[in-house]
């Protein structure tokens, strides 16, 4: 009788599990194999070629340089937005009198931008970054022309521009997620801190980022995700260009795609998710073993 309850427990799950089945892993396991293949618009027979397509990656200078930007992206985003949305989410985190009010309408304006199309904000931000735009228009008026830089155009700074316009997007986000783990903390550990004499930057140190782990860890893994598979800042700010200068493996995968390359487009595919398995894994475990619970 117990065999058959346990065995009858396992049935609600067999349709979640075809579906998971069906949907994502028979499809990753046909992309393995297509990546692995000579699959190209216009043949009539597609070849197995084993790690050729692999090799050809890891020998070309364009989709080498596109790797690269692709970490110099992540870097930039995963740092930046995650310390600005740190000390933001402190910054609006007291609630007390009058203040509640103003609190919640900064935390409102901090997160509105995420809440809006990417493609929109890019199409808005071409106009502030465009050469004669509002930024270099501000930076001339107000004596600071020697800040003023074809930001969207010098192959030098192009991807740090795209990051900082992702970082301006997306820190209110993950401002969220950090007021969400500070306002967890018991006040108790404070109020023992305060006992003790511990400054309000001792405090921070010693007491909210130990026990603000769970947040950090959750805000770092899903910038590094998103920092990894970033498509639309770069497709609707630049496309890729000036050149290939700003080209990520997301919008080369579009790129062979749109030229019929498809097992290529699948093998570069293919490389963005080893990435992300081999980074985001051993890094999720590693900063869950320092989480401290409170």
């Amino acid at each position: 009788m117990k065999e058959t309850t346990r065995l009858y427990s396992y049935y609600w799950v067999l349709p979640a599990l075809a579906i998971y089945v069906l949907l994502f892993i028979l499809p990753m396991v046909i992309g393995l194999y297509s990546s692995m293949t000579d699959w190209t618009m216009g043949i009539d027979s597609i070849h197995f070629v084993g790690l050729d397509n692999f090799r050809f990656i890891f020998n070309d200078a364009e989709l080498l340089g596109s790797i690269g930007n692709t970490f110099i992206y992540t870097i930039v985003v995963v740092v930046f937005k995650n310390l600005i949305g740190f000390f933001l989410a402190v910054a609006v985190n007291v609630d007390m009198g009058k203040r509640v009010r103003v609190n919640n309408f900064f935390r409102t304006v901090f997160y509105l931008p995420a809440v809006v199309s990417t493609i929109v904000i890019g199409i808005v931000f071409t106009r502030i970054l465009h050469p004669d735009g509002l930024l270099n228009g501000f930076l001339n008026a107000v004596g600071l022309s020697f800040l003023a830089k074809d930001w969207l155009i010098d192959t030098k700074i192009v991807m740090f521009t795209i990051a900082a316009v992702s970082i301006w997007q997306w820190s209110g986000y993950h401002m969220a997620i950090y007021l969400a783990g500070i306002q967890g903390i018991p006040k108790d550990y404070y109020e023992a801190a305060m006992i003790d004499g511990a400054s309000s930057f001792q405090r921070l140190r010693n007491v909210t980022v130990p026990l603000l782990m769970p947040s950090i860890n959750i805000n770092v893994i899903l910038s590094l995700i998103g920092g990894l598979k970033g498509f639309s800042e770069v497709y609707a700010l630049t496309n890729g260009g000036p050149g290939h200068s700003s080209q990520v493996l997301t919008t080369e995968v579009l790129a062979k795609f749109g030229e019929g390359r498809w097992g290529l487009g699948t093998a570069l595919n293919t490389v963005l998710l080893i990435l992300v398995a081999v980074i985001c894994i051993p890094l999720l475990r590693e900063m869950r073993r320092q989480e401290v619970e409170a």
